[in-house]
C-alpha cells in the first residue's frame, strides 16, 4: 500500500487554507478542490500539484485582459470591438443610479436612454427615427416579428447566410412566424424575381450583406436603389454598423448610404465597426421604427443603462479604438513594431492585418508584426496579461495595430517571462 497514491491526497481543508487560495471565492475553490483531489485518487497528478492546479483552474475560468496582437481588428473570441476610453468611463459612472429614465428637470418619468438615442439620430441625420436592441439578431428578429409575423419576406437565396456557431438567418426569421419567400438562385437574383413574389401577403423584402464570404464569377445581385422602386418596404441588414462611408471599407455598405439608396429599415451590430459595445441598430422610417419600439417584444430585447450609456459615448467621444486600429499604417506601427523586436529580441516581418467580426472578408490591411517562436504561443496566451498573436508558418507573430500604445511596455515584459528559462515547463506543468 506504501504506493498508494490515495495515501498522498490532502485533506480539502488543508487545500483551502493555503495562502495562494486566501482572495479567491471559497466556494468555487473548493469544487475546483474537489476535483484536482479525485485526480490524485486516479494517480494523474501529485498530493503537492493539488494547491497550482487549482490555482490555474481560477484563472482560466474568470474573465481576463488579452492583449489582442493578432492583427484582427473585430476578433469575436476577443469580444470584437475594444471600446474607447470615454465610453469606458460612461460605463462606470453608469454602473450607480443614473438619470436613464428621469427628467431630473422636472423630476418626472422621461423617454429611456434618449441620450444614446439622439447621439445616434445626430451620427445618421437621413434616419428619420432610430432604436436600439440588446445585438444585432434582435433587430432582424424584431423586424420580422413586427412586420411580417403571418405574413412573408422575400428574399434572395445567396442572401439565407449562416453566420456562425451554427446560427443560421432563416432558422432566425421562420421562429418569428414569418414565412419565407425565397427569390432567385444561390449566385444570381434579378428585380423581376422580386417583384414577381409580391403581392397581398408580403410583409417585407429583405436584403442581406453577406458579411462573412464572397461570391466571384457568373452571380448577379439587385442593389438596394432598384428594390427600393418595388411596392413593398425595404429592410436591409448591413451588419457591420458602419455609419457612413470610409475609405479603407469601399466594398463595406453603410447606414447613410443605404437609407439615400431608398431603404425603410436598416438593421447592423454595434459592436463591429461602429466600434461600441454589443447593441443592435434600428435606423430609418418613422413609422416602421415607431411600430417595432411599441411591440411588446421590444422590452425582452431592449438594453441596459450601461449600453446606453457606452454607445453614446461612443458617438459623441472621439475616435474609437476601432477606428484606430483599421486607419493605421505601417509607417505609424513600424517604430513601435521595432522597438518592441530589439526588446524581445524579435523579428521584424511584414504581415496582413483584417477586419474580422464577419466584416469585409476579402479585405486586407498591409501590416507589420513582430515574429518570435511558435512555441511561445501557449505561455503567453496563460501569462498575465494574456497575449494572443497570430501563429502562421510555424512563427508567432505579434501585429501592435489592436495593442494600445501605453502597452506596449506590458506586452514585451509579458514576452520576456513567457521566454524565461523554465516558462513553458511551468505552463505546461499546470495544465496537465
Amino acid at each position: 500500500m506504501n504506493g498508494d497514491p490515495r495515501r498522498n491526497v490532502p485533506r480539502t481543508d488543508r487545500v483551502l487554507d493555503d495562502p495562494r487560495l486566501k482572495d479567491v471565492d471559497r466556494g468555487r475553490a473548493k469544487v475546483l478542490a474537489r476535483e484536482q483531489l479525485e485526480r490524485v485518487r486516479r494517480g494523474e497528478i501529485r498530493g503537492e500539484d493539488v494547491v497550482p492546479a487549482v490555482v490555474e483552474a481560477l484563472h482560466r475560468t474568470r474573465s481576463r485582459v488579452v492583449l489582442n496582437a493578432t492583427g484582427v481588428v473585430l476578433h469575436t473570441n476577443l469580444g470584437r470591438a475594444a471600446l474607447s476610453e470615454a465610453a469606458v468611463s460612461a460605463v462606470a459612472a453608469a454602473a450607480g443610479y443614473t438619470d436613464v429614465e428621469l427628467d431630473l428637470d422636472s423630476g418626472k418619468r422621461a423617454k429611456r436612454g434618449r441620450g444614446a438615442m439622439g447621439a445616434l439620430s445626430a451620427a445618421v441625420p437621413r434616419a428619420q427615427a432610430v432604436h436600439l436592441l440588446n445585438n444585432g439578431a434582435a433587430a432582424l428578429l424584431l423586424a420580422a416579428t413586427g412586420l411580417a409575423r403571418g405574413k412573408e419576406i422575400v428574399v434572395s437565396r445567396g442572401e439565407l447566410v449562416e453566420i456562425g456557431d451554427g446560427f443560421r438567418l432563416p432558422e432566425l426569421l421562420e421562429s418569428t412566424g414569418a414565412r419565407l419567400r425565397e427569390v432567385g438562385t444561390t449566385n444570381r437574383t434579378s428585380l423581376a424575381d422580386y417583384a414577381n413574389a409580391i403581392g397581398p401577403g408580403t410583409g417585407f423584402v429583405l436584403k442581406v450583406h453577406p458579411s462573412n464570404f464572397y461570391q466571384r464569377g457568373f452571380v448577379a445581385a439587385v442593389p438596394v436603389r432598384q428594390l427600393a422602386t418595388l411596392d413593398a418596404p425595404l429592410v436591409v441588414d448591413i451588419g457591420s454598423g458602419l455609419l457612413a462611408p470610409d475609405p479603407v471599407l469601399p466594398d463595406e455598405p453603410d447606414v447613410d448610404t443605404v437609407l439615400r439608396e431608398g431603404a425603410g429599415l436598416v438593421t447592423a451590430s454595434g459592436d463591429k465597426l461602429l466600434g461600441g459595445p454589443q447593441a443592435g441598430l434600428l435606423l430609418g422610417r418613422a413609422d416602421l421604427v415607431n411600430t417595432l419600439r411599441r411591440h411588446p417584444l421590444a422590452r425582452a430585447l431592449r438594453v441596459d443603462k450601461l449600453t446606453l450609456a457606452a454607445v453614446e459615448a461612443t458617438l459623441t467621444g472621439g475616435t474609437t479604438p476601432t477606428h484606430r486600429a483599421l486607419h493605421a499604417t505601417v509607417a505609424q506601427l513600424r517604430p513601435r513594431v521595432e522597438r518592441l523586436a530589439a526588446a524581445v529580441q524579435g523579428e521584424v516581418v511584414d504581415a496582413v492585418a483584417v477586419v474580422g467580426g464577419g466584416g469585409a472578408p476579402e479585405l486586407e490591411l498591409p501590416s507589420i508584426a513582430v515574429a518570435l517562436p511558435e512555441e511561445l504561443a501557449r505561455p503567453l496566451r496563460l501569462g498575465e496579461p494574456a497575449v494572443v498573436g497570430r501563429v502562421e508558418r510555424g512563427r508567432l507573430l505579434l501585429d501592435l495595430r489592436c495593442v494600445p500604445e501605453p502597452q506596449d511596455a506590458a506586452l514585451a515584459d509579458a514576452v520576456r517571462r513567457a521566454s524565461a528559462p523554465g516558462a513553458a515547463a511551468a505552463h505546461d506543468g499546470a495544465g496537465r
